[in-house]
């Protein structure tokens, strides 16, 4: 099984045991899809789904009080990758994503893509040159040409300004 974080517990919520989610989608919404879910290696249900700012609140089967919610506390929740929702074009696991070769439009090493840094603007990938110097590039078509997952590849259009070329 290739599991999938889709988030951190951060918090019991209420005395019923419910528990504040911290998402690592975009979309928070995909907890209501999610048939099977893990607490780490744990199988576990959700009972109920609820929304409070950016944080998804989980009833969890099993969990009935804010001792066993607080218990959960920092434990990162799972899905199985072949359980996974498709993903829209031109939208990638950050998984999928690291350490992708790095080229320009001509075929030249640029490096290699190391971290992905989630704002709210957009992505900023970090990308690793030969020299270990980094630098970010956004994510988004005007600078990331193509990504082929298969070949581990990711071509890209540098800027004077952007980069030094």
């Amino acid at each position: 099984m290739e599991k999938i974080k889709l988030g951190q517990i951060v918090a019991a919520v209420g005395i019923k045991g419910e528990v504040r989610v911290y998402p690592y989608t975009d979309i928070p919404q995909r907890f209501e899809e999610v048939k099977q879910l893990w607490i780490e290696s744990e199988p576990a249900e959700i009972k109920s789904v609820r929304y409070m700012k950016n944080m998804v609140i989980l009833r969890l089967a099993g969990v009935e009080d804010r001792n066993a919610a607080e218990a959960l506390r920092g434990k990162y929740l799972y899905i199985d990758r072949k359980d996974m929702w498709q993903l829209p074009e031109d939208t990638y696991l950050v998984k999928d994503l690291l350490n992708l070769s790095v080229v320009d439009e001509s075929g030249n090493a640029v490096g290699t893509l190391v971290d992905v840094i989630q704002n709210s603007a957009q992505d900023l990938y970090e990308i690793q040159r030969e020299d270990g110097s980094t630098f970010l590039l956004p994510a988004v078509g005007e600078f990331v040409r193509r990504v082929d997952l298969k070949k581990r590849l990711m071509a890209v259009r540098l800027i004077e300004g952007l980069v030094e070329l």
